[in-house]
């Protein structure tokens, strides 16, 4: 078996998977969320050899790459787009207005003016908190903060502290999370976590890392909470075995895996992690509907009815099975959010979910768990509280 997370991400930093969305991916893909989650429990139990780092996931947007691109010592910044067949890799002005559309063009050409004075000797990737005109100053709960809101999340700070006056004075911000080797821009390999502390400080840029920093110690997990985490690992263990032929037979469909993938993410949408075969049923025997009422001509409303049936079929004749997979899905997210709550204790700045009646406060976005062997990651977030409301945000950045 792969060592844990070698699946993800082999070259470049671009997506990261729900841990509990791998059941869908294979029985060495759940015996590795497994290990994740135990590796979790042991980091934070205190165990200074678990193979587990943790850091925090900033809300920001857009994700800018930039740095010294190895083939021409030149300085560059950019979006994932450096990794396209035909790279969109900006050295000027000129080439982010002739490369992007949209407000990521504003977000860019801040960061080629700015980002060179930190003194990068590689290549980074972050996502960009704030540029001009995008930090305020509110009162909220009766406390002066400074704010800025880059994507779903505002993030808040005292105004008179010593972070929130170089927040104020700063042109732009942004937290780094990934580093990026390589000789040539289309072989770059990223490593996770970044000491931001290695980059020249400037009056123009607040910068973070987005390393895990306890100092409190209130994100230890007690002998009690341990020993009850313990009991959650052997139920999903137990469910897992008894469901592990049908997973591996379930991560070959791929109609299926993409039709179960849409279900999980329309669930999200409503409000809901609950997965049942009944509410699996009807939300593709819909869809599909839709694609045969679509078509003009008789004939291919038969083909197409045909397909539907045959899917149909298949769910029905996996109903049992489905149930199982359904249920160690839940088992794995409330693994998952039990350590989040414990990770959550820890914040680094406030946060806040801004709403029809004011600001509510919220918790982190979530953690990018990493693992020291492979250097690759899997992401811990409450899709009920952020993914959610990342489905119904506004991204104008992301055009271009």
């Amino acid at each position: 078996m792969k060592s844990f997370l070698e699946y993800l991400n082999e070259d470049a930093n671009v997506h990261l998977t729900h841990l509990e969305d791998l059941v869908l991916e294979g029985s060495n893909r759940v015996q590795e969320a497994i290990y994740f989650l135990e590796e979790m429990q042991s980091m934070l139990s205190g165990n200074v050899s678990s193979k587990i780092n943790a850091t925090v996931k900033w809300d920001g947007a857009p994700a800018i790459i930039c740095g010294i691109n190895p083939e021409n010592n030149k300085f560059f910044v950019g979006t994932k787009s450096i990794f396209n067949k035909k790279p969109k890799i900006n050295y000027t002005p000129a080439d982010i207005r002739k490369n992007h559309k949209g407000g990521v063009v504003s977000k860019l050409q801040v960061a080629l003016k700015h980002l060179p004075s930190l003194g990068m000797k590689g290549i980074y990737q972050g996502d960009m908190m704030f540029g001009p005109g995008d930090t305020k100053s509110q009162k909220i709960d009766g406390d002066d903060l400074i704010t800025f809101t880059p994507n779903t999340i505002t993030y808040a700070v005292d105004m008179n502290s010593d972070e929130g006056k170089k927040i104020k004075s700063a042109k732009m911000g942004i937290v780094f999370h990934t580093k990026y080797s390589g000789r040539k821009i289309k072989s770059l390999k990223a490593s996770f976590g970044v000491n931001a502390k290695r980059f020249r400080k400037s009056r123009n840029v607040w910068f973070d890392d987005a390393s895990f920093r306890d100092v409190s110690g209130n994100a230890s997990l007690s002998s009690t909470e341990s020993s009850n985490f313990s009991g959650i690992i052997k139920k999903i263990k137990s469910d897992f075995n008894k469901s592990k032929v049908f997973i591996d037979s379930l991560s070959t469909e791929k109609t299926m895996v993409e039709h179960l993938n849409i279900f999980i993410n329309s669930q999200v949408r409503k409000g809901s992690t609950l997965l049942s075969v009944e509410d699996f049923t009807n939300f593709v025997d819909t869809k599909m509907q839709k694609g045969v009422d679509s078509l003009k001509t008789e004939a291919g409303k038969k083909k197409k009815e045909l397909v539907k049936n045959n899917v149909m079929d298949s769910i029905k004749s996996k109903n049992k099975e489905l149930n199982s997979v359904f249920s160690l899905h839940a088992s794995l997210s409330d693994a998952k959010l039990f350590l989040l709550r414990k990770l959550e204790s820890i914040k680094a700045m406030k946060s806040f979910i801004q709403t029809g009646s004011g600001f509510k406060v919220t918790k982190p976005e979530g953690f990018v768990a990493i693992d020291k062997l492979s250097n690759k990651a899997v992401k811990f977030v409450d899709r009920l509280e952020f993914s959610r409301a990342n489905f119904s945000v506004p991204k104008d950045w992301i055009k271009g």
